[in-house]
Parts: C-alpha cells; sequence; structure tokens
C-alpha cells in the first residue's frame, strides 16, 4: 500500500448476462435497504443536489471566508465526483462503471464532463434504480446508436456483467455499505479489462479501536447502515484480489471541517443529522480516502 500526499487542486455496449455464476437477485441489509428505498435519502437536506456524499470542498472557492450555500453544498458533491475520476488516464472514448450509482449523477458527470464512450451504472437497490432512469431520462431519450448510459440493477460483490468488459471501474461514497469488500475487490478486477483503472472514494476507519468507538459515535455504524471497515484492511483486500498500484490518499481535510460548518450554519440541519464524523476525524479514528489502482495487465 502506498499512502500518497492529498491531491492538488470500446465505445460499444456490452450486453447484460447473468453473472457467469448465476447471479441472486440483491439482498440488502435492512437498514440499507429503508434508507436508500423509502426514506430515500437523496432527498434529505444534508444532501442537496441528490448525489449523496459527504463532499470535497477544497476546490470551492474560498469557503473559509464566507458563510457556505447550498450551491457550495452541490458543488462540493460534484467535486467529489470530480477528484474520483480525474485519477483517470485518457479516458476518451472508454467504459466507465460506477460502483453504487444511486440516481446516476455521477454517471452523467462522467458523461458529461470526462468524455467517456459509455457509462453503466450499477446500484443494489431498485428503487435507485428507478430514480437514476427517471433522473437521468432525457440524457437517455438523447441516445442514437450504441447505448452511452445504462443503469443495471445488481450488488458490487456478484455483478450481472460479462468479464472484461469495462475500462474503469469507480465508486463514490458507497463502499462503507458493502459487506463482501472481497467478493466487490474480486468482481472489480474480473470486469476490467487489462491494465484498466480502478477509483474509489470513501469514508473508513483509521485505527483498529475505531471499531468498538464508531457505533457509539455515530447512529449510522450504530444501526448497521455502514460498515467501520479499517483503511489497511480495505488496501490489502484489494491487492489479495488482484489490483495491482494500490494507492491511498487520504482527503479527510478537503472534507470534513467545511462538511461540518455547512451543517452548523443550517438549523434544520445542526440538530437533526449526526454530526460526531468531524469529532471521529479529529481523534484520529476516522478519515476519507481516495484508493486507486489498475486491473492485471494480462
Amino acid at each position: 500500500m502506498n499512502q500518497q500526499p492529498p491531491p492538488a487542486g470500446g465505445t460499444g455496449r456490452p450486453a447484460q448476462p447473468d453473472h457467469p455464476d448465476g447471479a441472486p437477485g440483491p439482498e440488502l441489509p435492512d437498514r440499507v435497504a429503508a434508507t436508500y428505498g423509502e426514506e430515500d435519502l437523496s432527498t434529505v437536506p444534508a444532501f442537496a443536489g441528490g448525489f449523496i456524499n459527504f463532499g470535497y470542498w477544497a476546490w470551492l472557492p474560498e469557503p473559509t471566508d464566507r458563510p457556505l450555500t447550498e450551491e457550495d453544498r452541490i458543488r462540493s458533491e460534484q467535486d467529489l465526483y470530480r477528484l474520483v475520476l480525474d485519477t483517470c488516464d485518457r479516458p476518451r472514448g472508454r467504459t466507465a462503471l460506477e460502483v453504487g450509482c444511486g440516481r446516476g449523477l455521477g454517471c452523467a458527470l462522467a458523461l458529461r464532463e470526462f468524455d467517456f464512450g459509455s457509462v453503466i451504472g450499477l446500484d443494489a437497490h431498485p428503487d435507485q434504480i428507478a430514480r437514476a432512469l427517471e433522473a437521468n431520462a432525457g440524457l437517455l431519450a438523447e441516445e442514437a446508436g450504441p447505448r452511452r448510459l445504462e443503469f443495471v440493477l445488481g450488488p458490487a460483490q456478484r455483478m450481472p456483467l460479462p468479464d472484461a468488459c469495462t475500462d474503469v471501474v469507480y465508486s463514490v461514497e458507497a463502499a462503507q455499505h458493502f459487506r463482501d469488500l472481497a467478493g466487490f475487490a474480486r468482481e472489480a478486477v474480473r470486469v476490467l479489462r487489462p491494465a484498466g483503472h480502478f477509483a474509489l472514494a470513501t469514508f473508513l476507519a483509521r485505527v483498529p479501536d475505531a471499531v468498538r468507538v464508531l457505533p457509539q459515535l455515530l447512529p449510522p455504524y450504530a444501526d448497521g447502515l455502514d460498515m467501520t471497515h479499517l483503511v489497511d484492511d480495505v488496501a490489502g483486500t484489494f491487492a489479495a484480489a488482484g489490483l495491482r498500484n494500490v494507492a491511498v490518499t487520504p482527503i479527510g481535510d478537503g472534507v470534513w471541517e467545511s462538511y461540518d460548518r455547512y451543517m452548523a450554519e443550517r438549523p434544520e440541519l445542526r440538530d437533526k443529522w449526526p454530526r460526531q464524523y468531524l469529532t471521529a476525524y479529529q481523534t484520529g479514528l476516522l478519515d476519507y480516502y481516495l484508493i486507486t489502482a489498475a486491473a492485471p495487465a494480462d
């Protein structure tokens, strides 16, 4: 595992067969199913814009010198996607797969700003796939010829996609929900083309003691929404699955303080949303990470 410094400011569609081993229908933990189903986290004001991530705030203009706006919040969520997708080398015309795509807004951003030839959005929740189809109806209707955007229902650990079907696998703030990270990593290697690119951003535990403390501090860990994956274990799991050159970059200094300040500046949010993430970060329990790797060359 290489610790890195924080960052500075073919096009045809594959078929969608069942998993080679016969993928079962998605099975979601109750808390995950409810959060992304009937509760629809994308409508919560804390996630203005519907991207459902904590955001990367370091690229905002002078964020410490003024109140943070809802436009800033949406920009931070988009910038987290940009941070992840910026790690891709010359994506023009290539295929990308987003694992845990939610409403598919990041897939549309990838197409619009990074010039991929096609993007597949995969999500394990049928309600999220339905929302992605609705949110991107205009873009889907504009397509002619081979599809440039599509959405697939399926779990990260058993993707209903063919081998070697994509040049890039990326995921933005979804892996903290995954119970089977080893399965996800193996599937990423399977669907990537030789030397394909892997990029992931999410929050992870820093130290073993976090496994005990985080559920006492943050309700999403206590109720089973999020898992206390240790960053070193995650990097080791990815390497063991066959991903090469696994590099881990802490980016919490561009996430937690501004996110917490945005919550604190809004009465409707500051007392109704868990705000102990900054505390967990400052006490060394938790951080946000950008992880990149490459698929085997052969």
